[in-house]
């Protein structure tokens, strides 16, 4: 039987490694290359527009050919849209995570539904290349390493700004 110290044993501290694997998504830490963090801005931007472009693009469509049913759910929509990829920008964590799993499943099953209307009618596979663009957009906001340290330093900056307001 071993003896028991009775001096407790000082609590281990977690490595950097060890906070982001147990937390996915941009980190509260500051982002270690202010340059990469800058170069990021204008790719985030494009990914953004590129997605609310793309979740748009069928409603506008519509639209324009004069179908105004399911007018005012497209428009709270896209208002919605619009609403969590600002939050997104703003350095919301959670937007964040809804955004990239939004895409991915949404890219899924557009595909899928474009792959099995492509066996009918050629559109479907138009429909398949939006799928392959939402799943790409995605992978980008995960991916990419500029965009992933500009989300990173709107994260800090948004908890430092949270941080200072409560002292």
């Amino acid at each position: 039987m071993k003896a028991v110290s009775p001096e407790p044993r000082p609590p281990r501290p977690a490595s950097v490694t060890e906070a982001s694997a147990r937390r996915p998504g941009p980190s509260p830490q500051p982002a270690p290359d202010a340059a990469l963090a800058q170069a990021g801005r204008v790719p985030t931007l494009a990914v953004l527009m590129g997605l609310l472009m793309t979740s748009s693009t069928p409603f506008l469509a519509g639209l324009l050919q004069g179908q105004t049913q399911n007018l005012g759910r497209n428009v709270l929509y896209t208002c919605l849209t619009v609403f969590l990829l600002g939050m997104v920008w703003r350095g919301s964590v959670w937007a964040w995570r809804l955004t990239v799993g939004f895409s991915m499943v949404a890219g899924l099953l557009v595909f899928i539904v474009g792959m099995l209307a492509g066996s009918v009618a050629w559109q479907g596979w138009l429909v398949s290349g939006a799928g392959l663009v939402y799943l790409l957009l995605g992978t980008a906001l995960v991916g990419t390493a500029s965009i992933r340290a500009f989300l990173n330093s709107r994260w800090a900056a948004r908890t430092q700004g949270r941080v200072g307001s409560r002292t």
